[in-house]
């Protein structure tokens, strides 16, 4: 059962946080360490796993949403929810086999926190993969006295034969040829019973890379550009996830994209705006 971490009592409060921590598998199944909140971690970091790549061999933009959430609003801190994030490639990282996130909060107000970063190879700090800037706001306080969680990832071992990460997460095409994610379920969910970022960038980028590559003709494509803006809550499910090319009459493509949440009303949850460019390199 998902329940809203902000519905608990108090002295519950970090007891079903480290529930729901330990059973979203956003962070557990793709390696991503969090410093203060995991226990014995100091370093931001996340693998570049081959099922975190396109064809061509290049990073894929919801891994590195993954990496690095904007904006850098812990759950010790209060309940965060994201807003917007926004994310420019510019290292298609194909050797890189760890990134390394440099945080640079820029406000954390009483509702409204602003954040940007850099996203690295954690091998070769100069090596710059991307630029992120985002916001997001308090949802509520968080009390005292936390304690970091125990909280180690998922051991998964590097094949190109690992499934697609929006297989993991439970996005298929249906009957009708769309998008959906299931029904809103822990392992989806954050701590405030709302369908969570990780699952929101797989399921769209998946959406952006079909359309794309229809499209294009080919899917030898690298993303460059990947904003995504969360409108309201997604809560009940199932989430269906469309998308269309805007324009093909430039050297990139960009690609627009809208999830619903089908149990509530088929409400608009979030947005986004993919824009990729052919891959003549790899």
């Amino acid at each position: 059962m998902v329940r809203d971490i902000r519905a608990v009592e108090t002295e519950q409060h970090w007891a079903h946080f480290e529930q729901a921590w330990t059973a979203l598998l956003t962070y557990r199944y793709l390696g991503k360490l969090t410093p203060i909140l995991d226990a014995g971690v100091d370093r931001e970091t996340m693998p570049l796993r081959h099922d975190m790549r396109n064809s061509t061999g290049g990073v894929m933009a919801a891994p590195l949403c993954i990496a690095c959430p904007e904006p850098f609003w812990r759950d010790d801190e209060c309940v965060p929810a994201p807003v917007v994030m926004s994310y420019e490639i510019l290292d298609a990282a194909r050797d890189v086999r760890q990134v390394e996130v440099v945080r640079d909060v820029i406000h954390l107000g009483r509702t409204m926190g602003f954040s940007r970063s850099r996203i690295v190879d954690a091998d070769d700090p100069d090596r710059l993969i991307a630029v992120s800037s985002g916001t997001g706001v308090s949802l509520g306080e968080a009390p005292p006295s936390f304690g970091a969680v125990d909280n180690p990832p998922i051991p998964v071992i590097d094949s190109p034969s690992l499934p697609p990460l929006h297989q993991v997460f439970g996005a298929n095409k249906d009957g009708d040829g769309l998008w959906r994610l299931p029904v809103l379920r822990p392992e989806l969910s954050s701590p405030h019973a709302a369908l969570h970022l990780g699952p929101i960038n797989v399921v769209l980028e998946a959406v952006a890379v079909e359309q794309a590559t229809r499209s294009a003709g080919s899917d030898a494509l690298q993303i460059e550009s990947w904003t995504v803006m969360m409108e309201r809550p997604g809560v009940i499910g199932p989430f269906r996830a469309t998308g269309e090319v805007l324009s093909d009459r430039s050297d990139r493509l960009p690609v627009q994209l809208t999830l619903h949440d089908e149990g509530r009303s088929d409400r608009v949850i979030a947005t986004a705006v993919a824009v990729f460019r052919p891959v003549t390199d790899a």
